[in-house]
């Protein structure tokens, strides 16, 4: 209990004591149900709020856990009907992004332009400064910037997801997972007596097609739109057979293909146009260099012309170094150091330095 205890003291040291209500986005999971008593203990007034993104099957389940939860610590519990938001600015461009060959980063898009920011905007209407989540993240402040640090549990890191965050709302955030693993949550919440809070499952891929993203697109989109029969092409465009279109392919995709070579192949490239696949082998996927577009950073001194920064394009691989730089068009330069396979258009690029900080990121064009 007493390292319990020094971990809710830890993370509430840097506030700002003289504003002491918090705004939690609750999603009736255990990090954010474990979220709201850390908070609660260490002496805010907590008002929760839980998204209604759009229908799925479990959500009214989901629903009563977090209302259950608000009743039994005594906190104000909202829910607030967002799904016209989401439908237009996540599942329009998760849907927008296949049809144009690119392959899209919606929980990045989601927590950059929708989550937090929405958050921020429901606090401020309720006269709330604080905002906060059940990510397994940190917050530090360097040299006048707020960053964002790596989770003390690594397998549970969110940070990749946080790049596009500004510091408006980078100075708000609470993140009080942030120096615990996943197992010392479960246990406190356990012990807190919240047995069903400690149990749950955790939710796995993209919230609202958490499965195939192929059957999504074909429940959601025009059969006119996804082309349907196509050719798979090798390099020098010599016919190999026949796909399903090429939005139910994304870059460096070796299984499910549908065909059957004596080689191991790839997808190396998505093209629209003529509604061709080109495989490849993996040697072909290899690149020195990324553009990216949408970029945020937050310190340039500390990402720009430097050769100790580590760029990741995917939430747990990949970690590469590189040296960033502007172009004349307003995108960042990525030089990696070493090539990097499977660049993906559409997909999201971080940077961090050495020691895990957050440094930025941009969408790879």
């Amino acid at each position: 209990m007493i390292v319990f205890l020094l971990k809710i003291i830890y993370f509430c040291q840097p506030i700002r004591m003289e504003k002491k209500r918090v705004l939690l986005g609750m999603s009736g999971g255990t990090d954010s149900s474990v979220a709201a008593m850390l908070l609660q203990e260490a002496g805010y007034e907590v008002t929760g709020v839980t998204f209604r993104f759009y229908d799925s099957e479990g959500f009214e389940e989901h629903l009563e856990d977090a209302r259950r939860l608000a009743s039994r610590l005594n906190i104000p519990h909202i829910i607030y009907d967002a799904r016209r938001l989401f439908r237009e600015r996540i599942v329009s461009y998760f849907i927008h992004e296949y049809l144009s060959a690119r392959t899209p980063v919606p929980c990045t898009l989601c927590n950059n332009e929708l989550k937090w920011p929405l958050l921020a905007k429901i606090a401020d209407e309720m006269g709330i400064y604080w905002v906060s989540t059940g990510h397994y993240v940190r917050k530090v402040f360097l040299d006048g910037s707020y960053f964002i640090a790596p989770a003390a549990d690594r397998d549970k890191d969110q940070t990749f997801f946080l790049w596009g965050l500004k510091q408006d709302i980078l100075e708000r955030m609470l993140l009080p997972m942030g120096d615990w693993t996943k197992s010392e949550v479960r246990a406190y919440a356990a012990k807190r007596g919240f047995e069903r809070a400690a149990t749950k499952k955790d939710s796995l891929g993209v919230c609202f097609c958490p499965m195939d993203y192929r059957s999504f697109l074909l429940r959601e989109v025009s059969p006119e739109l996804l082309l349907g029969k196509g050719r798979f092409v090798d390099e020098s465009g010599d016919f190999l057979g026949w796909h399903e279109g090429y939005p139910f392919y994304t870059i460096g995709q070796r299984r499910g293909l549908g065909i059957h070579l004596n080689r191991p192949v790839f997808v190396k490239e998505l093209r629209k146009e003529t509604n061709e696949v080109v495989l490849a082998p993996l040697s072909s996927l290899y690149k020195n260099e990324m553009l990216l577009k949408d970029w945020n950073i937050v310190d340039d001194a500390r990402l720009l012309h430097r050769d100790d920064v580590i760029v990741k394009i995917r939430y747990r691989k990949q970690a590469n170094r590189c040296t960033v730089s502007r172009t004349e068009e307003n995108h960042l330069h990525v030089q990696l150091h070493e090539p990097l396979e499977s660049i993906a258009s559409g997909q999201a690029a971080a940077f961090y330095d050495e020691a895990g900080l957050l440094l930025g990121g941009g969408i790879i064009v």
